[in-house]
């Protein structure tokens, strides 16, 4: 066994350690793609069967840095927690700690301010219509948020927690806000997130033409919704790519 062998094998003794390692390569992943925004945004993930207990980014830590050992992990139920040493950022608790509360569903929970997400929350209408592949993915399958309350503190998270009882809604369209994208793993919530900000900048982009846009029977969209989340494990393999460039080029997320 090699020192490298070793190592790995004494951080698979932290707890929940290929959790972290998948988060912390999602993180890094969204600020290479230019999706995050400074020190704020957050991703959570759920460890336990309620989804009550989650890993959560550090306050006020880049995405880019972030790696598996800078996680915390967070008790939705504990409502001490802004109150210890090494607290999350309270936006982030009032937020993720109130979905992971009450929505068991929602394993992977990711908000960013991504450019083009944002741009189609602060239109007078945020719908996403299917004018393409990508847009129809998330055919039905979103919920627009039009009654933003400021920053996300505890009751607003809570108005935000309830608003993603259905099981079909993935996507959660911020108004005035940004996007916030659940998933059934980080995998497939950094898969949706991925795919919803392209979505949102090929509508952006066709808006701007100030042509006629060519949009799908509501038929053929829910069709093409539904053979996209039927596809043969797509998140995984692409989420497994995402991993192997970092780990050829900056392993250093795993520590």
């Amino acid at each position: 066994m090699t020192v490298l062998d070793l190592q790995e094998t004494d951080r698979l003794n932290m707890p929940f350690y290929r959790e972290r390692v998948d988060m912390a390569c999602a993180f890094r992943w969204t600020a290479r793609l230019g999706m995050h925004e400074a020190v704020a945004n957050h991703f959570s993930l759920a460890v336990n069967e309620d989804g009550t207990r989650f890993l959560m980014n550090p306050n006020q830590r880049h995405f880019s840095r972030i790696k598996a050992t800078d996680l915390l992990l967070l008790d939705a139920n504990d409502r001490d927690t802004l109150s210890l040493p090494g607290a999350p950022d309270p936006t982030a608790w009032g937020l993720h700690g109130s979905i992971h509360r009450h929505v068991p569903h929602a394993r992977c929970v990711m908000h960013v301010h991504s450019i083009h997400a944002t741009v189609l929350a602060c239109l007078k209408d945020s719908n996403l219509p299917p004018i393409d592949q990508n847009t129809a993915t998330f055919y039905n399958r979103y919920v627009i948020d039009e009654n933003f309350g400021g920053l996300a503190f505890e009751e607003e998270g809570e108005r935000c927690a309830g608003m993603l009882s259905d099981p079909k809604i993935k996507v959660m369209i911020m108004g005035n806000h940004g996007v916030l994208v659940i998933g059934d793993s980080v995998a497939d919530a950094f898969n949706r997130l991925y795919y919803f900000e392209r979505a949102a900048e090929t509508y952006i982009r066709a808006l701007q033409t100030g042509r006629e846009l060519r949009v799908l029977s509501n038929e053929i969209a829910e069709k093409t919704a539904c053979e996209l989340e039927d596809y043969p494990s797509q998140a995984g393999s692409h989420f497994n790519e995402l991993k192997a460039i970092l780990d050829e080029e900056e392993p250093g997320y795993r520590d």
